[in-house]
């Protein structure tokens, strides 16, 4: 060997002496196998709410009545479930690897190696060496023959050949060895190289647990304990959001091409190393929201969270646009000739402070000396409504949801362990005049302002919750259809102020924690209603927009034509989360999981005392006993990164 990476803790398992173990222990504990029963079908049902529900699966030897299936089918895994309209971004591709004639000099006790350069691997069986790897041109498949279950190709090593010449570098012997067998099968591969598991949110009962990544036999027996847990006790023990199949939207699940263009790349770059702030190239600009020209004029360095694009940061003299994915030159595509956009990526991917730090940095200063504005379209936004909404409120949400019009609260949402499933802003409200913003309906209705990252994520657990509870409430998402712009720092008010005639500085008008729907002054001939928010991830005096779709460049143009003199300016969710963190607020998914209890995150005081919300029990619990974990804040008073 010339040299390869090699991991300590890596280990060897024989895949059939494993599934046997796991069948024994299975059958031990009342389990049983069937085999040779095919499934044709996944039978539903729908009760008396309409919430469609499992009632069984149609298999060749007859009908299983059941209310629980778990779709374990791995490469087949959308073709049972399309029939009932259910989509998964699930992409099939031939994935292969060689095993060697014996060598001198191997034997059982070496280690597993990997070179990240080649995006090779090397495994020992006996005496022989298995070889394989992840190339940049994959044969992606279409559908997998349901017969195919034991089926293996015939190795295309004009693929191949890529790994054989890195393997012969790092190993000279091994191309002085003959191949003594191929073995090129279909795997299932999806867009972030994670597995695709949990609650189906469309049908009650039906499971996931399939796009494994090649990564089945290490990933396989602890995903399926954590499914189990899942299906009996509601939640898994650990946070799975990483692996939850409602980190994707129905929009991106349903999506055929967008799904397999970034499986390609997710295959593609496997060895590759992971940035804090590295950003895919495929499947970009899926959704944009109605301020994404302007953002891309006034210089954003776009990002993409949930299928959205959003802006990073703003570069002062210069605009990257993202590309067409090139598919890296295979499959008869060019390579982009415009590749500004990579190398604006390239010069942040370091473990250091990145090229743009001082940049970013400048937005932050501006949000606590001036005044900022921050696109937050992408987020979630819902309107809770109903005959039963304040019911659905009251048992969904921690805080004191009981308030009058007008008034803003910030809470969690909790899971039946009393971990925090979300973290939102609840905006009371009343039937209004119609428009995206300010809908008709009867009774009091909410609108929910959540994190855009986790947007179907939330939005699904309200609606379990409510499904589970039989209440008679709706959730309307407006996500797509209004934008928001945040204007934070010092000086908002003086900058909004500005384009209506709403006296701003009445604080019992529109106080802190409250919403309105105001008029703005877009010129001296035409005004347009939002709903402001009077609301801060950041710590400032800000206000949040919330803008009906066909407004929102005017309004944009007014606010920054208002903000000149006082230097508005554009700022991203670089600086935004850095700001947040100053001040100890909580991201969703990151610093704040499921697993997690709002007492240990600090949120206690989101929790009210009166009524009963699920997961209260707990709550109550820790704060009469105390509790194991804590989330601190600690300020660092040096630089501790080596630039």
């Amino acid at each position: 060997f010339t040299g390869a990476l090699y991991s300590p803790g890596d280990g060897v398992v024989d895949p059939a002496m494993m599934c046997t173990a796991l069948t024994k222990a299975s059958v031990a504990n009342g389990g049983m196998i069937v085999e040779d029963c095919s499934v044709s079908e996944i039978v539903t049902g729908e009760n008396l709410l309409g919430v469609r529900d499992v009632r069984g699966v149609v298999t060749n030897k007859g009908m299983i009545r059941t209310n629980t299936v778990v779709n374990a089918m791995g490469v087949w895994g959308r073709d049972l479930i399309e029939p009932l309209g259910i989509h998964l971004p699930l992409i099939p591709m031939k994935h292969a690897y060689v095993v060697s004639e014996t060598m001198d000099g191997i034997n059982q006790m070496m280690p597993n190696i990997r070179d990240h350069d080649y995006s090779i691997y090397f495994r020992i069986q006996g005496k022989s060496i298995c070889m394989g790897g992840y190339e940049n041109n994959p044969i992606l498949l279409d559908r997998v023959p349901g017969d195919f279950h034991f089926g293996l190709y015939d190795l295309d090593y004009s693929v191949f050949d890529t790994h054989i010449q890195g393997a012969v570098k790092i190993c000279p012997e091994f191309g002085k060895a003959g191949i003594k067998s191929t073995i090129c099968g279909p795997e299932s591969f999806t867009p972030d190289h994670k597995p695709l598991m949990g609650p189906d949110p469309i049908i009650n009962g039906l499971f996931h647990n399939c796009g494994f990544n090649s990564a089945g036999m290490m990933l396989g027996a602890g995903c399926a304990e954590q499914l189990a847990k899942w299906i009996i006790h509601d939640r898994p023990d650990l946070h799975m959001f990483a692996y939850d199949i409602r980190r994707f939207s129905p929009k991106q699940k349903k999506a055929l091409n967008w799904a397999t263009e970034r499986s390609h790349e997710a295959y593609a770059k496997n060895y590759s190393i992971v940035f804090p702030h590295d950003e895919a190239l495929a499947g970009r600009n899926f959704t944009v929201d109605p301020f994404h020209k302007q953002m891309i004029q006034h210089g954003a360095v776009m990002e993409e969270r949930h299928g959205w694009e959003r802006p990073g940061y703003f570069l002062p003299e210069d605009t990257v646009v993202v590309q067409p994915y090139d598919w890296y030159g295979y499959y008869d595509y060019p390579k982009n000739t415009n590749t500004n956009y990579e190398e604006a990526l390239q010069k942040d991917y370091t473990f250091g402070f990145p090229e743009h730090h001082d940049l970013i940095g400048e937005e932050a200063h501006t949000c606590r000396q001036e005044a900022v504005l921050f696109n937050l379209s992408y987020f979630c936004k819902l309107f809770l409504t109903g005959s039963q909404a304040k019911e659905a409120a009251d048992w969904i949400f921690t805080a004191d949801t009981d308030k009058p019009k007008g008034k803003t609260v910030y809470t969690c949402a909790l899971n039946k362990r009393g971990g925090v499933e979300a973290d939102v802003t609840v905006s009371i409200v009343e039937s209004g005049q119609g428009e995206l913003h300010d809908p008709i309906f009867k009774g009091r209705g909410y609108y929910i302002v959540a994190g855009g990252a986790s947007a179907y994520h939330t939005k699904s657990h309200m609606l379990a919750t409510i499904q589970e509870k039989a209440l008679r409430a709706v959730v309307t998402d407006q996500t797509e259809e209004l934008g928001v712009l945040s204007i934070q720092g010092p000086k908002s008010r003086e900058i909004l102020q500005k384009i209506t005639d709403f006296d701003l500085s009445d604080e019992e008008q529109l106080p802190p924690n409250s919403n309105a729907v105001l008029s703005l002054k877009i010129n001296p001939f035409y005004s347009c209603n939002v709903r402001v928010l009077r609301v801060s991830f950041v710590g400032e005096l800000g206000y949040e927009l919330h803008i009906p779709e066909e407004s929102c460049n005017d309004v944009y143009n007014a606010l920054m034509k208002a903000g000149y003199k006082e230097g508005l300016r554009n700022a991203g969710y670089r600086a935004l989360y850095s700001l947040s963190s100053e001040k100890g607020y909580h991201l969703w998914g990151n610093d704040l999981r499921a697993d997690d209890t709002p007492v240990e995150a600090n949120l206690g005081f989101t929790c009210r005392k009166k009524g009963d919300y699920q997961g209260k029990a707990i709550v109550d619990r820790q704060l009469e006993n105390g509790i194991n974990k804590k989330l601190v804040f600690f300020t660092l008073r040096e630089q501790v990164i080596d630039q």
